[in-house]
């Protein structure tokens, strides 16, 4: 079934199907009309669902009745029972019960880049969901960009050294700073620590006595989505990159920890720099595909993972963005 056929057939009884305008597109959009149970449409329409993420790779709810946290967590299991742990994490987020969690803690004047959960490890969820259980007063929104079109706008050259060499991401584990491994690996144990790393193919090194961690690991630049077969662009080289940061915090950093200890950072598989110019290229990429919308209250967001990247802009005000992967 084609896009249009999405928009031009009656598919979802009492709900309207559109694109999200002015001034955005490909995300689809069921509203409800008249508000019913988000519960009940889920298990009623789950195989359309489905069928509309591997096209658009986004779909927008809207105006459904959903009371809370707990009844998202209903939602997020009918569309995948699998609902995952947050283990090696990349950054801090609170449990909000079951396997579901906030979004990504992070200083609300700040921008988080786009990327695709877990891409800048070996295993990754092929969903991830958001329900706004909060709208913020400005911004926080919830940008996405199809990490099909991220990738046709990357320079083939730049695309296949970066296929070829891989991607390393080294994580420094100081304390004080950013994630302690504790938190990262969700355990006390040192032994845990050490199984979960090379059962992950992830080299590990105890510093400073065994009180501090350093981690490396070697993972893809690209993936095929297993059902499509597409070719993405599929990684977290520029948003664990020092120079994702704004000025101020990455010159503190290199004056705390110095160049070589940073809490993150990345290279190319073979432990080599990255050219400026590529990783400008690889941002401006995701720039040139990202669509946005404002949030309301009670929205969720279906991401299929490996289709469809997402980040967050700045807000003011108070915002709560719930999120499961599976």
């Amino acid at each position: 079934m084609l896009r249009s056929d999405f928009l031009s057939t009656n598919l979802i009884a009492n709900c309207d199907c559109y694109i999200l305008e002015p001034g955005v597109r490909d995300i689809f959009v069921v509203e409800s009309k008249p508000t019913f149970s988000a519960v009940e449409f889920i298990q009623t329409h789950k195989d359309i669902i489905e069928t509309v993420l591997l096209q658009y790779g986004a779909v927008l709810l809207r105006g459904f009745d959903i009371n809370g946290v707990s009844e998202f967590n209903k939602v997020a299991q009918i569309i995948t029972p699998n609902l995952l742990e947050y283990i090696y994490r990349s950054t801090p987020r609170t449990k909000l019960g079951g396997r579901i969690y906030t979004a990504t803690e992070y200083p609300s004047n700040r921008h988080i880049p786009l990327h695709n959960e877990f891409s800048y490890f070996r295993f990754w969820p092929n969903k991830i969901m958001f329900f706004c259980v909060i709208s913020p007063t400005s911004g926080g929104e919830t940008p996405i960009a199809d990490s099909r079109k991220v990738l046709k706008n990357i320079n083939p050259e730049i695309v296949n050294k970066f296929k070829q060499k891989g991607v390393m991401y080294v994580r420094n584990y100081t304390s004080g700073i950013d994630l302690s491994w504790q938190e990262v690996f969700q355990t006390d144990s040192k032994e845990k620590v050490e199984c979960y790393c090379d059962e992950h193919a992830i080299q590990w090194l105890w510093r400073n006595d065994s009180n501090e961690l350093t981690t490396k690991q070697v993972c893809q630049a690209t993936v095929n989505h297993p059902i499509t077969g597409e070719e993405v662009w599929f990684n977290q080289a520029h948003l664990f990159h020092i120079s994702s940061l704004v000025n101020e915090d990455a010159a503190f950093l290199k004056a705390e920890l110095g160049e070589d200890n940073l809490t993150r950072n990345s290279f190319y598989g073979d432990g080599t720099n990255f050219e400026p110019p590529y990783l400008t290229e690889i941002r401006q990429a995701y720039d040139a595909a990202t669509i946005k919308f404002e949030w309301q209250r009670g929205d969720i967001m279906l991401l299929d993972n490996i289709l469809m990247a997402h980040g967050r802009t700045p807000y003011t005000g108070e915002r709560k963005i719930a999120v499961a992967m599976g």
